[in-house]
């Protein structure tokens, strides 16, 4: 067995000390374990115990300044336990972790501490593990130096198959209860733990805490609707989402084991649950608008059981239908709430936790530059790597006025808010006539409306933006940034007041020659000439108004380098895939890693499968390269061998002939060319009409 020591620093040297009657009394550190301490609900507990000095947190303490007797002194809590994994793991909340102890080991460690809280929420194997602890513990009460207390934080699944009440299921009905069918070994041990705790109270107390199902902190059962929800995919309702969910946030349920441990109350099964009576369908459509349009889409249960997201125990717990009220918390417990109403009355704030503990943060970037340099590429490719929302003016338009004519069209004219549909009405009029006006373009100010409406979208403000191309002035970006506020007396600067939810993080000033963007206009295909209206005479406007905006003392670029928000410059010197590749590499060098979710298994399987490709076709293109390489090596050989060997027969073949020739060479030389010459000198000397017949009869006479 691995333990890891861990002990946590205090935070503070400077705590305002209690009043006691009698000075010099240490606060009373009690020993509490805890299993599986690095899983969800485990963690918050531990967490929540580690923060806190006789229930209250130190800042606490200091403002009340308690008057506590050394009998009734403070308590600090040392947090000790188990991990899950098969590696140990760091947790600063934790004094010692222990690493896969066998029975005996454990047990020891069991009875060094004041408090065991054994978690069988989440892994099921951990049922038997507390079944054996509960069981030796019993047996070795005679060993115990003081009190101890067995915390078993369990589940309404145990519940779940009970027969209704015409009210409220309450902590007084656990008798009645009935699990379902694959929580039997839960209630089991639920009753076990009861038993147990009835022999010898006052030595050895049991607690039964039966906990809804957790929310808050990142989630866990509700983890699959967040994360569609999140991806802008449809969220389903499995069944007809009638059910209604007992819920807790994972934070009270830790301040409800810390006030068990501190209050020690009378009542030995508790439920954990908040007053809400949410359905399944009221908290996944909540979960849907917090991130998107608020879409859901009924299913069969039964294929809640083909997704891979989801496990057994957490689709047993979604369909689960309890209406339940918490009577012992409430009148003998003092709980200091977080989310006392429940998960949809909360939503903001559990939001906000999930986005913090997943690292899911929104990424806004804006990317500026002159037309045809290449913005809306580099955007699509942003956009498709940290999967964020591209936002192009023409997109958002059509989106913008579609969607109001599904409003106006589907209003309900019996509905509550009628001015919602009124204004919708007058929107949309308003478009249409300024697109009428300007020919089928917006005036400024409802441009710029209808951008910042689509930036303070919920899939904006959560995953985040590429705006692609937009503000082009600096009264454009004025304008959409707006202080909210009026400018502090102190002199802060005007980031403190603007919108930070759609304030871009990073902006990027592409730019090229304008030799360059027209020679890059005029190698475009027609079809694309036409999408994106770079006819030449418009195209050289565009690029002239371009030029001249970004040449006046107030630009876009100052308005983000008044906010201290320093672009990235890109110059586009080569359309060669090479160099953009390098260029997108920059960007994503300075922008950073994703802040979203990585890939799907299926996604994961897709660019495995996509990289296995084209490193064979890589493969294969480099074979027939070299195969080409060692073809053409061996034809210039063949090439060089047979020019040698031709050279060879030629200079053979002149050999001979020049043996050959030279007897008859030998007999013109001596017996005719004499006479020829003779004959052409006489020719010439006498210069007749007829060369040929003198040259004849000359020979005839001579012969």
């Amino acid at each position: 067995m691995a333990t890891v020591h861990q002990q946590k620093p205090r935070r503070r040297t400077d705590i305002a000390q209690p009043r006691m009657k009698e000075a010099g009394a240490p606060p009373r550190v009690r020993r509490v374990f805890i299993n599986h301490i690095d899983s969800y609900a485990s963690e918050s507990i531990a967490q929540c115990l580690s923060e806190r000095v006789g229930g209250q947190t130190e800042e606490e303490e200091e403002e009340e300044e308690l008057e506590i007797t050394p009998h009734g002194a403070a308590t600090a809590f040392h947090v000790v336990g188990t991990v899950s994994g098969r590696h140990a793991v760091a947790l600063p909340c934790v004094v010692e972790a222990y690493l896969q102890p066998n029975r005996e080991e454990l047990l020891s460690k069991l009875i060094d501490c004041d408090v065991i809280i054994y978690n069988i929420t989440q892994h099921a194997e951990q049922v038997d593990e507390a079944l054996w602890a509960v069981s030796a513990l019993h047996k070795e009460m005679g060993r115990f130096s003081g009190g101890k207390m067995f915390i078993l934080v369990s589940t309404v699944m145990t519940w779940a198959a009970s027969k209704p009440l015409n009210s409220d299921f309450t902590d007084e009905h656990f008798l009645k209860r009935r699990p379902h069918p694959n929580f039997q070994p839960h209630i089991d041990l639920e009753k076990k733990v009861v038993h147990m705790g009835k022999t010898k109270r006052g030595l050895f107390s049991t607690y039964v805490v039966a906990s809804g199902l957790q929310y808050g902190m990142g989630e866990q059962v509700f983890h699959y609707f967040f994360k569609t929800s999140w991806l802008g995919h449809e969220t389903p309702v499995f069944g007809d989402g009638t059910n209604i969910v007992p819920t807790i946030h994972v934070s009270d349920l830790a301040r409800v084991i810390l006030n068990v441990i501190k209050h020690q109350p009378k009542p030995y099964y508790l439920l954990a649950v908040d007053s809400s009576s949410n359905t399944l369908e009221q908290i996944v459509r909540e979960v849907a608008s917090m991130f998107g349009a608020g879409k859901v889409q009924k299913r069969p249960f039964e294929e809640a059981y083909l997704t891979e997201d989801l496990s057994t125990v957490e689709i047993d717990s979604l369909l689960v239908n309890l209406r339940m009220q918490n009577v012992h918390l409430k009148e003998l417990i003092p709980i200091d709430w977080l989310c006392e109403t429940g998960l949809v009355d909360n939503m903001e704030l559990v939001v906000e936790e999930y986005q913090k503990a997943r690292g899911l943060l929104p990424l806004r970037l804006c990317v500026l530059g002159p037309p045809a340099v290449g913005k809306s590429t580099v955007s699509k490719q942003i956009s498709e790597y940290y999967k964020v929302q591209h936002i192009t003016l023409k997109e958002t338009i059509a989106e913008t006025i579609s969607q109001l004519e599904d409003n106006v069209r589907n209003a309900d004219p019996d509905a509550a808010d009628e001015n919602s549909a009124v204004e919708a009405k007058e929107f949309l009029n308003s478009l249409k006539d300024s697109m009428e006006q300007y020919g089928g373009l917006l005036d400024e100010q409802l441009l710029v409306k209808v951008v910042r409406n689509k930036l303070m979208s919920p899939p904006c403000r959560n995953q985040g933006f590429v705006l692609d191309g937009f503000p082009k002035t600096y009264e454009q970006a004025k304008e959409l940034f707006y202080a909210e506020e009026s400018q502090p007396e102190d002199g802060a600067t005007q980031m403190s007041s603007c919108r930070r939810k759609i304030m871009p993080e990073f902006v990027l000033c592409l730019d090229a020659s304008d030799i360059f963007l027209e020679h890059r206009v005029m190698m475009l295909p027609e079809r694309l000439v036409q999408e994106h209206n770079y006819e030449q005479e418009h195209f050289q406007r565009r690029l002239a108004g371009y030029r001249e905006n970004n040449a006046e003392d107030e630009t876009v670029v100052n308005y983000f380098e008044e906010l201290d928000l320093s672009p990235l410059y890109l110059e586009i010197t080569s359309s060669e895939e090479p160099d953009h590749l390098l260029m997108m590499q920059t960007i994503f060098d300075t922008v950073g890693q994703p802040r979203n979710y990585g890939p799907t298994s299926l996604e994961e399987e897709e660019r495995r499968k996509a990289e296995e490709k084209m490193e064979r076709e890589a493969q294969e293109k480099a074979e027939e390269e070299r195969q080409e390489a060692e073809n053409a090596q061996h034809r210039a050989a063949q090439w060089e061998e047979w020019t040698q060997r031709l050279q060879e027969v030629r200079q053979q073949e002149e050999e001979v002939l020049e043996a050959e020739s030279a007897p008859l060479r030998n007999y013109l030389m001596e017996h005719v060319m004499p006479t020829l010459t003779q004959g052409l000198i006489a020719c010439c000397t006498a210069r007749p009409q007829d060369p040929v017949d003198f040259l004849v009869l000359l020979s005839a006479l001579r012969s």
